[in-house]
């Protein structure tokens, strides 16, 4: 199991983000909120690791603080969870956002994630119900907040754009849905990742 890796932001192509770690180049799936605080392309970076070993494929998921990678655990051990629909949560949902929204019981906020229906929604919030009685609704001592960091990766509108329609999709929602959103919230000057922010908050 890789539990962590150190290494150098090599590329940010949302939902994927390459590190270099030592001259290899590990591909990482991560959630948005994980994006939304990484660093400038060619910067440090520290990612707490969840490998999923299928018969076709190894797959490695990255995320910012060691919180989000639990709430992802926890998340795929649900019946009918599997990787994509969880990222899919944590791209909507912040880790308080989500605790607050099973305590409140808010399943139409749960339904405006891609692949969650009214069925789905309702056993989430049973199931997670249970699961959160010891979590903590706000950032554990030593870890870092969800808000998200300041982006300084300069691309064009274009490929920001494009890039930020590529993300949505890949999360789930259709391609006239995530060209809608994105263009929605469009300004020049804004990275993808900007981008993805808005339109999910904007569609949230």
């Amino acid at each position: 199991m890789i539990g962590y890796l150190r290494g150098t932001l090599l590329e940010k192509q949302p939902p994927h983000v390459l590190l270099d770690v030592n001259g290899v180049g590990y591909e990482l799936e991560v959630p948005m909120t994980t994006l939304f605080q990484l660093p400038a392309v060619g910067e440090p970076l520290i990612l707490h690791c969840h490998l999923v070993v299928r018969e076709d494929a190894q797959l490695l998921y990255g995320f910012y603080s060691k919180r989000d990678r639990a709430l992802f655990r926890e998340l795929i051990r649900l019946n009918g969870v599997g990787p994509k629909l969880a990222l899919a949560l944590m791209s909507g949902l912040s880790v308080d956002e989500l605790i607050q929204c099973v305590n409140a019981e808010d399943t139409s906020r749960l339904m405006k994630v891609p692949g969650v229906g009214k069925k789905t929604a309702d056993r989430l919030l049973v199931e997670l119900k249970d699961r959160f009685k010891n979590w903590e609704s706000t950032p554990l001592a030593g870890q870092t907040s969800m808000e998200p960091a300041e982006l300084s990766a300069v691309t064009s509108a274009q490929s920001a754009e494009s890039d930020a329609v590529s993300a949505l999709i890949g999360l789930g929602f259709k391609p006239a849905q995530a060209s809608r959103a994105v263009s929605s919230v469009f300004a020049e000057g804004l990275s993808s990742e900007d981008l993805i922010r808005r339109a999910l908050k904007g569609m949230a």
